[in-house]
């Protein structure tokens, strides 16, 4: 039988509420909320960046950078995220099974945060080969974290990476915009997902990398230790080969089969309609697969039609998911 989760991020800003409803209609596979509406420090970035205690960053106008010492901003993330957590426990006492959290991959970092007198990470090898060292180390302490406040949990952490494809490709514009990064090989990238990837499976959690670009490299990233939550609608012709050789191999996939582009809530027969075209194209049957198969939404719930559509109706929308997970393989 298949299973249901989030992504990640989801629209408002009270996070009790975003929680109940996450634990009430995603019971198999509950995930920690991401709010970015309550600002920066919430959102994808900011969230990772206030993980890393062994770096320094601040908020400027033109995002996070990279410090000597950090910043007010980076420590008031780690405060709402320490808020959440203590939530969290409080509302996951006796829980036994899976549970998803969710940081930012180092290339999506590297990409995106400045050094300290300007451009991205990315154009310094020594500063995001540290910054990929310090990531994995503050994985492996917020993983200890999650685990002493939910003892009973099953841990799968999910890598955020939406930049990897290009940073590969070489397509991250420099500050200016006149130049391009230089395009990272693949050895190199796969070494600094590896650091993170083992930081995960040393605590005995589960490696998940979810990227939502029609060129996210599937192949690359199982062969570097972790499994894949995509957007089936938006892959290369390459990427949906790899993506049926994945399940030709039985290895978990989330898919990303709930859209995000509509104001009404989803409906099960429709998310079952869309699952078995994707599965007739692949050349599975829904039965033979249905072990490995976890539904979630496609990106970008926290800015989607339905963000402004309520908690009731996003409720109903994430019990859908579940329920047409329920109804795969039963």
């Amino acid at each position: 039988m298949a299973q249901a989760t989030g992504v990640g991020s989801m629209p408002g800003t009270d996070f009790a509420e975003s929680l109940k409803i996450v634990l009430d209609k995603l019971p198999d596979l509950p995930h920690l909320p991401e709010l970015p509406d309550r600002g920066v420090e919430s959102a994808m970035i900011g969230r990772t960046l206030g993980l890393i205690a062994h770096l320094g960053f601040d908020l400027q106008p033109a995002g996070w950078r990279l410090t000597d010492a950090g910043g007010v901003d980076q420590r008031r993330a780690r405060s709402r995220l320490d808020q959440d957590l203590d939530l969290l426990e409080e509302l996951t006492q006796g829980h036994l099974g899976q549970l998803k959290i969710q940081v930012t991959g180092p290339w999506t970092l590297a990409a995106t945060v400045e050094r300290p007198r300007g451009d991205k990470i990315l154009g310094d090898p020594g500063a995001r080969r540290e910054l990929s060292q310090a990531l994995a180390e503050a994985v492996s302490e917020h993983l200890v974290d999650v685990r002493r406040r939910v003892p009973g949990a099953e841990l799968v952490v999910q890598v955020d990476e939406p930049a990897l494809p290009a940073v590969l490709a070489g397509s991250i514009a420099s500050a200016s915009g006149l130049h391009r990064h230089r395009t990272i090989g693949q050895a190199e990238a796969s070494q600094s997902l590896g650091w993170v990837y083992q930081a995960i499976t040393d605590t005995s959690a589960t490696a998940l990398t979810h990227c939502c670009a029609g060129d996210f490299p599937i192949a690359m990233i199982r062969a570097a230790g972790s499994l894949v939550s995509l957007d089936p609608r938006v892959l290369t012709a390459q990427r949906f080969e790899e993506l049926a050789e994945c399940l030709d191999a039985k290895q978990k996939v989330f898919l990303g089969i709930a859209p995000t582009s509509i104001t009404r809530p989803w409906q099960v027969r429709e998310l079952l309609e869309s699952l078995t075209r994707l599965l007739e194209m692949l050349g599975f049957a829904t039965g033979e697969v249905s072990d490995y198969l976890v539904l979630t939404p496609a990106c970008g719930l926290s800015a989607s039609g339905l963000s402004s559509s309520g908690a009731a109706e996003l409720s109903s929308s994430l019990g859908a998911i579940h329920s047409a997970a329920q109804e795969v393989g039963a």
